[in-house]
């Protein structure tokens, strides 16, 4: 258990949970395709396959044959979940997608998506991307209506909300956009009906969300997460889910609502920092583009004498190419990764934790020793990592290691999706950068600066949602909730 007390330096290293990621981690994927006549199962299938990255922990497919549906979800990764024989069974016209990161909800087969209820109208299946921040409110309005909720994540409950005002006597639109109205914080949802699917996003747009086409005739259509989901099943990227709007897709075609009053678009910045993978298209560039640029901007704002440049293999190479070509120092690879290590839940002993276990990230000693090296990462988030591999490189022969990081500090947590540790678990929340630098044992230190991150995007830099650096959240987050996370304002208020 992590306590709830600020950490000195050596109890930072030594309480941290070894088997977490040293990074936030995304919520998850969403993916759906209408196409009658079509392997509706196995384009969705590689869809999600394509969206493995924003969740790894349980992966499901509902498929609807009119009013019947097939389900199928399990723990694991998508290629682990199906066969070619259960995706046989999974018949139908439309099918819906997920691949999960529990940020709400225990990581149990029972939580695992697309949740499926009953309606009046038949059954609904749901695949949703984002946190809300009203869970405990609708909870509660939704128990006193007797619902039978059998998770524990908010997924199922807004697809509760929806069933309960069909039930009261709407239509698939109209009671979706009712339930919608009672939700608040992050929501990028896919939803299938027996009648066509729904691709909506809540009112900021938080989370992302693109329609695509296959090139089929008449044409159908295809919501996911990213548009690299679109890419690996040859469908045409058309446009985003706009904040607000629900598409409806049917055997009509599509049709657009807007089903609420189209604030400030914010969509997370952090889905361009790392996130999203870099073949994705967001704010009408890649995100390979975009990282190279922020790599730039960075070497322009802090520039350092060495003589190699490496990136954190995957997210911290385009970054570091940037920061190359901007510095005119030569980017080298300088730690390699490997590929094929997925979770392990077996502990090495506190000898081969002495010794520095690699399991992930290995150096490459002829290139290193002896050099200068900046090394660039997308960001810090608890220190314990990055400590891990600047050893790693003096280890290796190293003679100065300076650091440099293609985000700004993350110093606030996020309600909206992403699974960050409470505030004091966050290193440059309770440390400068100079004391940061000195714990993870660099010559020098720098971030990017929350101008240039948003700079780079080419687009109004009100579009985004940079709460983790800033602290201002988009979407009133209620006071119990914020408890949970903000323990250093709970400290001082």
């Amino acid at each position: 258990m992590i306590p709830n007390h600020s950490l000195d330096s050596e109890e930072y290293s030594a309480n941290i949970n070894q088997n977490r990621p040293d990074k936030p981690e995304e919520a998850c994927g969403v993916f759906g395709v209408y196409a009658p006549e079509e392997d509706v199962a196995k384009l969705a299938y590689f869809g999600l396959y394509a969206l493995q990255h924003r969740g790894q922990e349980s992966a499901g497919i509902a498929t609807f044959a009119g009013k019947q549906v097939h389900l199928h979800k399990e723990m694991g990764l998508v290629s682990q979940v199906f066969s070619e024989s259960i995706l046989q069974e999974l018949t139908g016209n439309l099918a819906v997608g997920h691949t999960r990161y529990s940020t709400t909800g225990s990581s149990r087969v029972v939580n695992a998506q697309p949740a499926v209820v009953d309606t009046r109208l038949g059954k609904l299946a749901l695949a949703h991307n984002g946190n809300l921040v009203n869970t405990a409110i609708l909870r509660e309005e939704l128990l006193k209506l007797d619902c039978n909720l059998i998770t524990t994540t908010d997924s199922e409950m807004i697809a509760h909300a929806i069933a309960e005002e069909i039930n009261q006597g709407y239509d698939w639109l109209e009671g979706a956009i009712r339930a919608f109205h009672n939700c608040q914080g992050a929501f990028s949802l896919v939803i299938g009906t027996p009648q066509g699917i729904m691709g909506v996003r809540d009112p900021n747009g938080i989370r992302p969300l693109v329609i695509g086409t296959l090139p089929t005739n008449p044409i159908r259509y295809v919501l996911a997460s990213e548009t690299c989901g679109l890419d690996i099943i040859g469908a045409e990227y058309l446009r985003d889910v706009e904040p607000g709007e629900l598409v409806w897709i049917t055997e009509a075609g599509l049709a657009s609502f807007h089903w609420t009053k189209r604030p400030q678009p914010k969509l997370c910045i952090f889905e361009m920092i790392y996130f999203a993978r870099p073949d994705s298209i967001m704010s009408g560039q890649t995100l390979y583009s975009y990282r190279m640029q922020i790599g730039r901007i960075l070497a322009e704002e802090s520039t350092v004498d060495a003589d190699i440049v490496i990136g954190v293999p995957d997210s911290g190479i385009p970054a570091a190419i940037g920061f190359s070509q901007a510095s005119g120092i030569p980017y080298v690879e300088g730690l390699i990764k490997n590929r094929y290590v997925g979770r392990t839940f077996i502990q090495p002993t506190q000898k081969m934790r002495e010794t520095g276990i690699r399991m992930k990230l290995n150096p490459l000693k002829d290139v290193l020793c002896g050099r200068r090296v900046v090394i660039v990462d997308d960001s810090i988030v608890r220190g314990t990592t990055s400590r891990k591999i600047i050893k790693a490189l003096r280890d290796a022969g190293a003679t100065e290691v300076h650091m440099r990081i293609s985000s700004p500090p993350v110093t606030h947590p996020c309600f909206y999706g992403i699974d960050t540790d409470s505030q004091d678990q966050l290193i440059a929340a309770t440390k400068s950068v100079s004391e940061i630098a000195k714990q993870i044992d660099v010559d020098s230190l720098a971030y990017l600066s929350w101008e240039g991150m948003l700079k780079a995007t080419g687009e109004d830099p009100k579009n985004f949602c940079s709460a983790c650096f800033t602290g201002n959240y988009p979407v009133t987050v209620p006071e119990q909730v914020k408890r949970s996370k903000l323990m250093l304002e709970k400290a001082f208020n």
